[in-house]
């Protein structure tokens, strides 16, 4: 990142400015995507609007073309043919029998008559609209109100009846301009009944679309089901969905700018509890108010503490703890991770370095961040300090996650170079990472430590629980060694125990204890089950171990990690 913009990040990253752009990036996208969910709540709000009008005015229409159809099937049923008074009569009838029938008519061989005398019987001035059936179908194409029939008329041979146009409106109120089509079955074509427009010309299959369209801007709607020979569909004005996108847009505003608000005050809050907390961390260092303590790490068959996990606390003067899992992350983002290693390392050397020269077979483990395995710098530092305290290399393991192996050639180039040096190499919260064979090959790695989620699933009737004995069975395949974390429950101890297993922690055995608890613990009688109490393995015993921070009074930081027992982890001849 170029200096300049790293400047500009570092003079915004302050309470205010970063609340005020948390405030205005908020009411930016919540106002966005406000104004989305107005826009679908509005399309949504119009179709039930449409849809509800709309199956009134198919009813009416259905009653109308349904009466129309009645009166051509009993004209043709009767045998007159010619434009005499019985046939005149017969249309008067059909006309006096059916409601919606205005008109009836006889047109053939030159011969034109009417139920209606008196007036010029109405002649379609164009093709039929559409065919269906045997019988052909006009429709009407203007809103103008009169009483001439209208030209919603339907033919069958010589015989044509119609309706009048004030029967649909009776189910319509037309002063809101809402437009009224029908689409014949097949067709790309809505053919206007009450509507001042040509017709329509749809895309293809939006004919049988049941969702809102928007032609033009105006929202359309096509009724699902109906009549198998057509479609009825609406067209409302532009204005009418706008008008209803304004009202549901200016609900969710005052929300929109309240979360926005509150997002600033939490980001005011955030911000300035993280600049706090990390001049405290600095403060903390300089006090040395960071605690460490020890996970012990029991070998599985025989029940002895073959090392410890260092576990990182931090307790303020006030008494309160703060949590590693705020520590930790805010001390990798801001490089405070490398002087809280150092720290880690001086003080297990300073506390226990005694106690590791006179029992060789112990060892404690240290956790790397990301940081810390990217550049060749704790080697030497771990060198010169094992000097000064005459404690072995193999004493002190480095346990590094899956997630902290950002750059993997860089990673496995320096962990190479500690194991070089004597030290180990642990895989700590092992399958919950980037966890893979092609991996485990390239880097030096001398034992994986099973995740305690995985622990917890042993027994349990959940798609994980075989996860940990497979990863036993992959690690014994790579003569690799096995900790298993978070153990709780004997019975989860005798399982990994007979699936091969190597060293478990967790508080079956012992919680994280002081450094004078965890000398106590050597130097007497070791808590847990006795050792006859579990089946001896066939195997020869190898000092090692394993451990969580399971249910530890705080979590365990990344930058923790136990070491393995000396003389008992080897690599695989030719592994690397």
């Amino acid at each position: 990142m170029p200096h300049a913009l790293l400047q500009l990040c570092r003079s915004l990253y302050r309470p205010w400015p970063m609340a005020l752009l948390a405030a205005l990036a908020g009411a930016f996208l919540l106002a966005f995507l406000g104004l989305g969910l107005a826009l679908s709540q509005a399309q949504e709000a119009q179709r039930e609007d449409l849809e509800n009008r709309g199956e009134r005015l198919l009813l009416r229409l259905e009653q109308i073309l349904g009466q129309l159809r009645q009166g051509l099937a009993g004209l043709e049923l009767q045998p007159l043919r010619h434009c005499d008074p019985a046939l005149v009569e017969n249309l008067r009838q059909v006309s006096f029998e059916h409601r919606f029938i205005h008109e009836a008519s006889f047109a053939a061989d030159g011969q034109l008559c009417s139920s209606r005398p008196r007036h010029a019987p109405a002649e379609p001035a164009r093709p039929a609209d559409f065919h269906s059936r045997g019988l052909d179908y006009w429709l009407t194409t203007t809103h103008v109100a009169d009483e001439d029939p209208a030209p919603l008329m339907v033919a069958q041979a010589s015989f044509r009846v119609s309706s009048f146009r004030g029967h649909l409106l009776d189910a319509l109120d037309p002063s809101d301009g809402l437009g009224v089509y029908l689409i014949p079955r097949g067709s790309t074509q809505a053919l206007p009944i009450l509507a001042a427009t040509p017709p329509l010309t749809l895309l293809p299959g939006a004919a049988d679309s049941a969702a809102l369209q928007l032609l033009d801007g105006q929202p359309f709607y096509a009724l699902p089901g109906g009549n198998p020979d057509y479609r009825l569909a609406l067209l409302a004005p532009r204005a009418q969905l706008l008008e209803r996108i304004r009202e549901y847009w200016e609900r969710l505003l005052p929300a929109s700018l309240l979360l926005a608000l509150l997002g600033g005050g939490a980001t005011f809050w955030l911000v300035r509890r993280r600049l706090s907390l990390h001049g405290a961390l600095q403060g903390a260092l300089r006090r040395q108010e960071l605690q460490v303590h020890y996970q012990p790490i029991f070998h599985l068959a025989s029940r002895r503490c073959i090392g410890a996990e260092a576990l990182m606390r931090w307790q303020r003067p006030d008494g309160s703890l703060t949590s590693p899992e705020l520590f930790i992350p805010l001390a990798e983002s801001t490089g405070q991770i490398r002087a809280i290693t150092d720290f880690l390392l001086r003080e297990v050397l300073e506390q226990l370095g005694d106690l590791l020269r006179n029992h060789p077979e112990l060892y404690i483990s240290i956790n790397l961040s990301a940081c810390d395995v990217s550049a060749p710098r704790i080697g030497p530092l771990t060198e010169r300090l094992l000097a000064r305290h005459a404690v072995r290399p193999e004493q002190i393991a480095f346990e590094v996650t899956e997630r902290g192996l950002i750059d993997l050639q860089a990673a496995s180039r320096n962990l190479a170079e500690l194991r070089a040096r004597g030290h180990r190499v642990l895989i700590d919260d092992f399958g919950t990472g980037y966890s893979s064979l092609a991996y485990l090959q390239t880097l030096p790695v001398d034992c994986l430590k099973i995740d305690k989620a995985f622990v917890d699933a042993l027994g349990a009737d959940a798609a994980s629980s075989g996860v940990a004995p497979h990863i036993v069975r992959m690690a014994r395949a790579l003569r690799l060694k096995v900790i298993a974390e978070g153990i709780e429950h004997e019975d989860q101890a005798r399982l990994l125990d007979s699936e091969g297993a190597d060293y478990g922690q967790g508080w079956l055995f012992a919680g994280p204890l002081s450094a004078h608890a965890f000398r106590a613990l050597i130097g007497g009688a070791l808590p847990g089950a006795p050792a006859e109490s579990f089946p001896p393995r066939r195997r020869q015993p190898a000092p090692g171990g394993s451990g969580t921070t399971g249910a530890a009074p705080a979590p365990r930081p990344r930058s923790e990690a136990p070491a393995r027992a000396p003389g008992d982890w080897h690599p695989a001849p030719g592994r690397r």
